[in-house]
């Protein structure tokens, strides 16, 4: 039982941003089929944005969930974009949309989208937040929440103007757990200071996390590499849940097989994740969640081939261990891993995994429209 909301079966979310394509298409027969199977599982949450896929998302929801399930037997959330209006005006007409869009009478969630200090003062300025206060007044909004990207000074600003917030995303894993740049674990800490449940997206980052090297991979003999960043991301106390963009039915097999039975990390995880992640460090990657907002087609992460989220599975070959402490253990950074960490370079264009305002014009970041590609927000 979800004890902050008892209505959400289990922790684990369907993200509908990296659905299985067939060309430009969203492959729908094999969407049918992974949707059957998560809520065959006891899995209830789905998320989706009026950008992701370019609105073939939220289509998509309508076609492979709303109009094939009664509504009350699933949790969809959706988001207020912020590249997606521009005046208070808009508001309304876009929201009834992606209402039409999924083919519901409302959504149990909706998230002011990729929040950051910029993106606060238009929501601010354009009267956004008390326009989605209204709609959950008017029964259309079940609860309100935010996706969020920026330092944990920002959010315990945000926090504290809007109390009306009730859950926030972050992203969050391993290795973003220690980055100074994303501050996960700072966030995840102000969260707790506010008493805020925790959505956590890009757990496996963007699939970096499942495409380790052998000297890593070796290290994982009970659950997949997706398994365990995905087990990483859900042991926080305050989490709530995680979402996994799956974009075939053997990533949706190998995820619900971890999470069916969920296992907090135990102590000789955390140490074992810590050697994973110095290795990682140890390569110098460019820290890409592959959401094509920096560029069109980025070289690193294309995304017309998908990083898969199930490479190399590993089944479990031993009795799961004992429950571990809730909550992650002040993960220390070694020497070798900060030594690491100095050697990866700033992005000089990536926007996820970092903050938007070390880019060049952030002030004007929010006034202009990404790509309509698969967002990782």
């Amino acid at each position: 039982m979800n004890r902050f909301f008892p209505e959400i079966k289990k922790n684990f979310g369907f993200g509908m941003m990296r659905l299985p394509m067939i060309g430009e298409d969203v492959d729908i027969r094999q969407t049918k089929s992974m949707v059957d199977a998560f809520l065959a599982a006891g899995f209830n949450y789905f998320d989706t944005a009026k950008p992701y896929i370019q609105g073939k998302s939220e289509l998509a929801v309508k076609e492979c969930i709303s109009s094939r399930y009664p509504r009350e037997s699933f949790i969809l959330t959706n988001k207020l974009s912020f590249w997606c209006f521009e005046k208070e005006e808009d508001i309304r007409p876009m929201f009834q949309g992606q209402l039409e869009a999924c083919g519901v009478e409302y959504f149990d969630f909706y998230l002011h989208h990729a929040m950051s200090e910029a993106r606060h003062e238009k929501y601010t300025e354009t009267n956004a937040y008390e326009v989605v206060k209204a709609l959950k007044a008017e029964g259309k909004i079940r609860h309100i929440g935010m996706s969020f990207h920026d330092s944990a000074e920002v959010l315990d600003k945000i926090l504290n103007d809007r109390p009306e917030i009730e859950i926030v995303q972050l992203q969050l894993n391993y290795v973003d757990w220690i980055d100074p740049r994303v501050q996960a674990e700072k966030c995840y800490e102000v969260c707790v200071k506010h008493n805020k449940p925790v959505i956590v997206m890009e757990p496996v980052k963007g699939g970096s996390l499942v495409n380790l090297p052998q000297e890593a991979a070796s290290l994982m003999t009970d659950y997949s590499q997706a398994g365990y960043a995905i087990r990483f991301a859900a042991s926080p106390e305050n989490v709530v849940m995680v979402l996994s963009g799956m974009s075939d039915q053997a990533q949706m097999d190998d995820n619900v097989a971890t999470m069916a039975q969920f296992k907090p990390y135990t102590p000789a995880e955390y140490e074992m994740i810590d050697k994973v992640r110095t290795i990682y460090q140890g390569q110098n990657r460019i820290p890409c969640t592959a959401c094509r907002y920096c560029t069109d087609g980025c070289p690193p992460s294309p995304m017309s081939s998908p990083p898969s989220m199930t490479s190399s599975p590993r089944r479990r070959t031993s009795p799961p261990r004992a429950r571990p402490p809730m909550r992650p253990s002040r993960t220390r950074q070694t020497s070798a891993s900060a030594a690491a960490s100095a050697k990866m370079p700033a992005p000089s264009s990536c926007i996820s995994g970092s903050f938007w305002k070390l880019l060049p014009g952030h002030s004007e970041m929010h006034k202009k429209k990404p790509p309509f590609q698969t967002a990782a927000f």
